[in-house]
C-alpha cells in the first residue's frame, strides 16, 4: 500500500469495490497518464475481441508508463476505465481485470461504456493519475 495515497471510504454510501475518494500530500508529485491502450510493442492491438485480455494488456502498459515516471500501481490515486460497449457484461469483464490488478489498493475509479476508442479493434483504455513523494 502506498505511503503517499490515503484512500477514503464512506459508511454513508453504498459498499463499492473501490474507495470513494483519495488524497495525496501537498508535497507529492502528481503524474497524469495518457490512456493506457492494449497495444503491443509493434503498435498492433492485443487480444482482438477480448475485453478481459485487452484490459490486462492495458494494465501491463500502464505499469510500464508508471515505472517510467517513477511510480507503481500503489501510487495511483484514481482511474477511469473506458470500454467500447453498451453491454454491462463487457464493462464488468474489463473492470474485474483492472480491479484485481490493484488488489487491496482499491482506488477511486469510474467505469464508462463508450461508442468507440482510437485504435483499430480497441475495446479498453485506462486513464490514471498517480502521486509520489520524491526523495
Amino acid at each position: 500500500m502506498s505511503r503517499t495515497i490515503t484512500l477514503i471510504r464512506s459508511a454513508s454510501l453504498s459498499a463499492a469495490e473501490y474507495a470513494y475518494a483519495a488524497t495525496a500530500p501537498a508535497e507529492s508529485r502528481l503524474i497524469f497518464l495518457a490512456g493506457a491502450c492494449p497495444l503491443n510493442e509493434d503498435g498492433s492491438t492485443a487480444a482482438v475481441g477480448d475485453y478481459a485480455g485487452q484490459a490486462a494488456k492495458a494494465v501491463e502498459n500502464m505499469r510500464v508508463a508508471l515505472a517510467d515516471a517513477g511510480a507503481s500501481l500503489p501510487d495511483v490515486i484514481s482511474t477511469r476505465v473506458l470500454v467500447a460497449s453498451t453491454r454491462r457484461e463487457d464493462l464488468v469483464a474489463a473492470w474485474e481485470v483492472v480491479r484485481d490488478s490493484f488488489g487491496e489498493h482499491d482506488v477511486p475509479s469510474t467505469l464508462l461504456g463508450v461508442t468507440v476508442l482510437g485504435y483499430d479493434d480497441q475495446l479498453v483504455e485506462i486513464e490514471a493519475v498517480a502521486a509520489v513523494l520524491d526523495s
